[in-house]
């Protein structure tokens, strides 16, 4: 028997990078995986090289209802909802004096509202099973996980929107966690520094992503990635495996009285570059 088997996990922005990692690693230890990305295709794709039972969801959870249309998704075809992984997010990096409004709202919307959705659109799947175990005086822990990052603890410079929304899901997480811990839903963060994906890739022209008929820059600059092994303890950046080991670190049962936390996952980092 796996540690996750028979259980239904949701992972964000899972096509690429950590979120990929994470769905991988939940699906070898035997969960069922909603794949989600901004483009269908490549969820798609994504999906058919995961060993394991995948759904796939493409679209844009900044929308109102798009949220609720994918966990209506994962229950129409499995029935419940066990683990909730919020990690869909980008960088639109800027000096504040130089930052426009839109950009300043996008960052709040995917990194702040979009796990708010979420958490909303499970609480009736994820609440009701457990009043119901409740009353049979019985204990089911589900999980949800919300990625921030150092940005959002420590702040960084450039990053006024991106930390804003980092934080602003950290206030989520321990609101939440004091709500739902009656229902033994453990509500965590995870909190990143510089883990090796696009958003901390070389800032080149091959290095973005369409959103909304927008091209958005990735990437930090090269002489930024070269500081890394001065500023980690560990002397690298991690990797995407790394850094869902955290995140399956709290989806198991041995996290079951880790509650209302923030995981950094830094290699010992405690400021700069992020995931």
């Amino acid at each position: 028997m796996t540690i996750l088997e028979d259980k239904v996990a949701i992972v964000t922005g899972s096509a690429r990078g950590i979120g990929r990692a994470t769905a991988e690693l939940l699906s070898a230890h035997g969960a069922r995986v909603l794949i989600n990305d901004l483009d269908a295709d490549v969820a798609e794709q994504t999906a058919s090289e995961i060993d394991g039972d995948t759904l796939v969801f493409g679209g844009d959870l900044t929308k109102p209802g798009v949220p609720d249309q994918l966990v209506e998704r994962v229950i129409a075809e499995w029935g419940k909802v066990d683990i909730l992984i919020n990690n869909a997010g980008y960088t639109l990096d800027a000096p504040i004096h130089k930052m426009s409004d839109d950009h300043f709202q996008r960052m709040l919307d995917i990194h702040t509202v979009v796990p708010f959705r979420m958490c909303r659109a499970v609480a009736p799947h994820m609440r009701e099973p457990a009043k119901a175990e409740r009353e049979q005086g019985i204990e089911v822990f589900r999980k949800i996980v919300n990625v921030s990052s150092i940005s959002g603890t420590m702040g960084n410079a450039g990053q006024a929107n991106y930390a804003s929304g980092k934080s602003g899901v950290v206030g989520l997480t321990k609101t939440l966690a004091k709500e739902w811990g009656q229902f033994k839903i453990n509500v965590n963060a995870v909190a990143f520094g510089y883990i090796e994906t696009r958003l901390t890739a070389d800032k080149d022209a091959a290095n973005t992503m369409q959103i909304d008929g927008e091209t958005v820059q990735l990437g930090i600059p090269s002489q930024m990635r070269q500081l890394a092994p001065a500023l980690i303890p560990l002397g690298r950046p991690g990797t995407p495996a790394e850094a869902a080991g955290g995140v399956f670190l709290l989806c198991t049962p041995w996290a079951n009285y880790i509650h209302g936390q923030v995981l950094s996952i830094t290699g010992g980092q405690f400021g700069g570059m992020t995931s």
